[in-house]
């Protein structure tokens, strides 16, 4: 049987890893199939056609094919748009590529959640910095949602009741969404989760939630962190524990 190969399939490299002298593995994220393993045979050599644009952050246009787990790369082809991110940019897109190293698993096709990387890839080549925070809490939120590890944001999670819009209530993760304790280290008000609920709901959800975001970054980032860190079973990301390396040089 001849095996299966795909042409023109819109990705962005993940990460990558020496396979031999002259050739890489490559986590590849894809529109229609999800993230994916490829080998790219002879990419390191200094003529291959591949080492100007097998890089993170860049959408491509991608061939490859095969049946086996690791399948192999034809072609790539950078399709332009922007430029490559730089200094707190780049490490928060180093940041998007280990969550969904992390949490998505191979062969799974996710093409909403592709859109949405897209977009705040976007976000972090463009000079607009003051909306970093906001993109990156609603990816973590899309994200969340669309791998099922995201409660309901207007409704308490264990008992299923209506929040009120002037108390405040927490985001954990092993009880959902409750009613904030004293200590808790931080909260939203009712209206404010149920505000969020609305935004994810929305036909176009990335703009909406970017926006309800940009409001909530402080408080909503904490309850974020805590609740990935769990689902991905670590205390700190590995891209977290850079940023936070650099910042005490």
């Amino acid at each position: 049987m001849a095996s299966k190969r795909i042409s023109d399939e819109p990705a962005y490299v993940l990460h990558r890893y020496d396979w031999s002298e002259s050739s890489l593995i490559l986590e590849v994220f894809t529109r229609a199939h999800g993230r994916i393993a490829l080998v790219a045979k002879g990419a390191k050599r200094p003529s291959s056609s591949f080492r100007p644009v097998l890089l993170p952050l860049q959408m491509l246009h991608v061939a490859f094919g095969g049946d086996a787990e690791i399948r192999t790369l034809k072609s790539a082809e950078w399709q332009g748009g922007h430029v490559m991110p730089t200094g707190d940019a780049l490490l928060s897109g180093y940041y998007l590529n280990e969550l969904l190293l992390t949490l998505l698993a191979r062969d799974d096709p996710h093409p909403r959640l592709f859109d949405v990387y897209a977009n705040v890839v976007r976000v972090l080549a463009s000079e607009h910095g003051e909306v970093l925070q906001a993109a990156l809490r609603t990816y973590e939120l899309l994200l969340l949602r669309e791998i099922g590890l995201l409660p309901q944001l207007d409704v308490q999670t264990m008992t299923l009741g209506g929040l009120d819009d002037d108390a405040r209530y927490c985001l954990v993760p092993e009880g959902g969404l409750r009613l904030a304790h004293g200590d808790d280290r931080a909260s939203l008000s009712g209206a404010q989760w149920n505000h969020l609920q609305q935004s994810l709901d929305d036909a176009a959800p990335f703009t909406t939630t970017l926006r309800t975001c940009a409001a909530v970054t402080s408080e909503l980032k904490p309850m974020l962190r805590t609740l990935l860190h769990y689902h991905c079973g670590v205390q700190t990301l590995r891209t977290r524990q850079m940023m936070i390396d650099i910042q005490g040089l």
